[in-house]
């Protein structure tokens, strides 16, 4: 496993033409991110409510969270191809706290739904839109880290490097909603689909605070492998 480089070991390393394509890169990756978790959000939504899985089902709305992150990732990456610094602008602020706000309305929504699935009787019909979703998930946002530390490590760039470990929190995420659908799958006892859930609820809470965090400038974000 290689080492994490610390923030002053993180100088950019190229210049002119080649920065140019690597930021260029740098904005692809961070409209992928934005497609791809609308794209989820909607699938994971729909299935969620159909087959009554609640963990599918915040899943799904986790993804839409992460739409508003990585639209202030972009409009980062916009503004240093504009020549700006990496430092979080009003928009980027703004877009961070209403990420964090968005995040605990979630957390608060799931645990008063896994609440009622606990002291009541239902189950999900099935899982298996939980497991397809999720298998696709770990296959994308592993793809994506790579090429985001690639691109973050080349430029020097903290900021892209602190989206990679945001993307790589959604992988573990991912892990979690197929754990917990392939458990169900194999057992039909339903409370793991409601473990599943109340972990999303949990990450929810910590991805607030994170959010939070970064909007008043206290997180760097630089223990990226």
């Amino acid at each position: 496993m290689r080492k994490p480089l610390s923030c002053a070991e993180r100088q950019p390393t190229v210049d002119g033409d080649a920065r140019d394509r690597l930021l260029r890169r740098a904005s692809l990756l961070a409209l992928v991110t934005i497609i791809y978790n609308l794209a989820e959000g909607l699938v994971s939504v729909a299935f969620g409510m159909e087959d009554e899985t609640i963990a599918l089902f915040g899943f799904g709305l986790d993804s839409f969270v992460e739409v508003l992150s990585g639209a202030g990732i972009w409009h980062m990456v916009w503004r240093m191809r504009a020549g700006g610094g990496e430092a979080a602008d009003r928009f980027e602020r703004r877009a961070l706290r209403v990420t964090g706000t968005a995040f605990y309305l979630l957390a608060g929504g799931l645990a008063a739904t896994v609440a009622v699935r606990v002291t009541g009787d239902s189950s999900p019909e099935s899982t298996v839109w939980g497991i397809v979703v999720a298998s696709v998930s770990i296959a994308t946002m592993w793809l994506l880290i790579r090429l985001k530390v690639s691109v973050g490590r080349s430029l020097g760039s903290p900021a892209i490097l602190a989206d990679a470990n945001c993307t790589k929190a959604c992988l573990m995420l991912s892990v979690a909603l197929l754990v917990s659908s392939v458990g169900y799958e194999m057992t039909g006892v339903r409370h793991l689909d409601t473990a599943g859930a109340a972990f999303i609820a949990w990450f929810a809470i910590k991805e607030g605070r994170e959010a939070f965090a970064k909007a008043r400038g206290e997180t760097c974000g630089c223990e990226t492998r």
